[in-house]
């Protein structure tokens, strides 16, 4: 196995240079486990098992016995317990998923994968009664004993942790509902993933996979860009049965789960899951949605100006508006201009971010059977994130690549809070991504001196904020509204493509045709089916750091030590007391308002820029 991996990675090597990108990692898993046959991989799994069965022995139907006899001290040794085993489980999942997606058509893998996952749902039944029991504790005796500095260390945990209380359910239904998660949820998702990365799509005689065909919507060749759009059509069609049956499932599935525990609404769990309010969430889509017109619709317009046509084809959408935006940037050079532009912020910050390649905590290259798409994977505070790329080395990968270690290093600097607390919600875990694009965009900016490659380079930061912005808050639309006509029947795919429609044009704005076929590209977003209403968060993310950003460069001084210290907190602090010393707060609607007009005033910028 450790030769194959070796091979493996000097194919990588092989193909990056091939397509002109230089050298790219491969990444190096050994920092969790040598294999998956290792004796280490079987040591850990086997001591979960074991360790699960005799924690619940210890403490099943006592914590309120040893609250009472113990206080803050007794109840904080189980926890200290629970947080331990949750890092080698999480160690123990990370691997096995990381290990799936690098090739998820080999069914080696698929098989070693759904294994794991299979004995992580085993051994989370064990533990399970934890936090429901911790939940049931008289809330006085919970709010007393936290005065101690053992269990007050957790108090951030146990906050969050009681906010689930009115949702759960009784032990036994969550033991059911946990179970089988493997045959719902889970399986769903791995067919979504599975059949994606195995579609091929024919491009001027080339059979491509999903990213390099997506690539090509990115041509400065209009026929290119259009026989990419035509082929993603044709594919999507023709497995659009299967995408319908699999998202009138998952729909369902969820619409059961909320019903049982008595969410209110269809993104209610989400919201919660994020410790947002859904008035907060409410005041983001509605401001975006007022701005359509002054954000996207005017853009797409200026577009279609530069290009000479009257409207865009859905496949023109992002394509470059010069032949300077359309360069190939080596693995190399997109390295060196992130890592200089996180460096001219924090030298911190750079130097954790150059770990990733040092230590090949990358992978780089795309790869037959690797699942689709760009992600930071925290893995758990006793190792470190992996970033995976899909790098093909256009300029919006550059800034993919800088997203991605934005998310790394936020994750890195958290790993300090521990297994429980970690973690960041989703409305707070763009922040650094979006941040580290915003350096490497202002980095790149500010070395460009020529008229029209400085305009490339604002139209292409308008089209991302514009794909991170309006974009996502279509999408949530999309899902909402999907969602709650499920609740009356199962969906057609003509009745989900009309939705989806219906929700890009309105987005979108009459520049741009959604042509014949456009209708089924729903299928092909991930976040759909693995994270519903995760996709919020990244508007959610943009608009925080457009306003944390003018923050920076109105107030510098010790600006870096805040940021930071934000970056530190993890899962530790509420959104509200994260923003408070940058004198922001999300609750405020005025606080929205000063993220959009960030994108309206680069708009503004452009228009002034057409003859350039």
């Amino acid at each position: 196995m450790v030769a194959a991996w070796i091979a493996q990675s000097g194919q990588a090597l092989e193909n990056a240079d091939a397509a002109g990108l230089g050298p790219m990692p491969a990444w190096d898993l050994t920092d969790l486990y040598p294999t998956p046959g290792s004796a280490e991989f079987a040591t850990d799994l086997a001591a979960s098992e074991g360790d699960a069965e005799a924690f619940a022995a210890r403490y099943s139907g006592k914590l309120a016995s040893i609250l009472a006899d113990y206080g803050g001290d007794g109840l904080a040794a189980p926890i200290r317990e629970f947080e331990s085993m949750q890092d080698r489980l999480g160690r123990i999942g990370s691997f096995a998923y990381l290990h799936y997606v690098t090739d998820t058509a080999d069914p080696a893998r698929a098989k070693f994968f759904g294994d794991v996952q299979q004995n992580l749902t085993d051994i989370s039944i064990k533990l399970l009664f934890f936090t429901l029991e911790l939940n049931r504790l008289d809330d006085g005796a919970i709010d007393a004993a936290l005065a101690t500095p053992a269990l007050g260390y957790y108090r951030p945990w146990l906050t969050d942790l009681r906010q689930e209380k009115p949702y759960e359910l009784s032990d036994d239904l969550e033991k059911l509902f946990q179970e089988k998660s493997i045959t719902s949820q889970a399986a769903w998702g791995r067919l979504f993933s599975e059949t994606m990365t195995s579609l091929r799509f024919e491009i001027d005689g080339e059979m491509l996979p999903l990213e390099p065909a997506l690539n090509r919507l990115t041509d400065p060749d209009d026929g290119k860009r259009r026989a990419a759009g035509e082929a993603l059509s044709k594919v999507f069609r023709k497995n659009v049965r299967l995408f319908t049956l699999i998202t009138n499932t998952l729909a369902k599935d969820k619409e059961i789960s909320d019903r049982w525990r008595g969410y209110s609404d269809v993104a209610s769990a989400r919201h919660l899951s994020n410790r947002v309010e859904p008035e907060v969430v409410d005041a983001l889509v509605s401001a975006v949605k007022a701005r359509y017109e002054q954000l996207s619709h005017r853009y797409y317009a200026l577009k279609a100006r530069w290009l000479q046509v009257d409207t865009l084809n859905f496949w023109d959408r992002n394509a470059p508006i010069s032949t300077e935006s359309s360069v190939t940037v080596p693995w190399d050079e997109a390295r060196r201009t992130v890592l200089e532009a996180f460096r001219g912020f924090s030298p911190d910050i750079a130097s954790i971010a150059s770990t990733f390649f040092e230590k090949r905590w990358i992978d780089g290259p795309v790869r037959d059977g690797k699942a689709p798409g760009a992600f930071a994977h925290p893995t758990v505070p006793s190792a470190h994130p992996y970033v995976m790329m899909n790098y093909q080395g256009k300029p919006r990968d550059v800034m993919t690549l800088a997203h991605e270690l934005g998310h790394g290093v936020h994750q890195v600097l958290a790993n300090g809070q521990g297994p429980l607390m970690a973690y960041t919600p989703l409305t707070l875990a763009e922040t650094a991504s979006v941040f580290g694009e915003m350096l490497t965009f202002k980095a790149l900016l500010a070395k460009t001196a020529d008229a029209s490659e400085r305009k490339a380079l604002l139209a292409q930061k308008v089209e991302d904020k514009i794909n991170t912005v309006v974009r996502q808050v279509a999408f949530y639309e999309f899902e909402r509204r999907l969602h709650v006509e499920r609740r009356n029947g199962e969906l057609t795919s003509e009745q989900i493509g009309r939705i989806w429609i219906d929700v890009q044009r309105e987005s979108l704005g009459p520049s741009v045709t959604l042509n014949e076929g456009y209708e089924n590209y729903w299928v092909y977003i991930p976040h759909f089916v693995h994270s519903p209403f995760y996709v919020y968060a990244y508007a959610f993310g943009d608009c925080l750091v457009n306003s944390l950003y003018a923050v920076y460069e109105k107030t510098p001084d010790g600006f870096q030590q805040r940021y930071l210290d934000l970056l530190k907190a993890g899962g530790s602090k509420h959104h509200k007391e994260l923003l408070a010393p940058f004198g922001l707060d999300a609750t405020d609607p005025d606080f929205w308002t000063l993220g959009l007009n960030v994108i309206e005033n680069l708009i503004t910028e452009l228009e002034g820029m057409e003859d350039a």
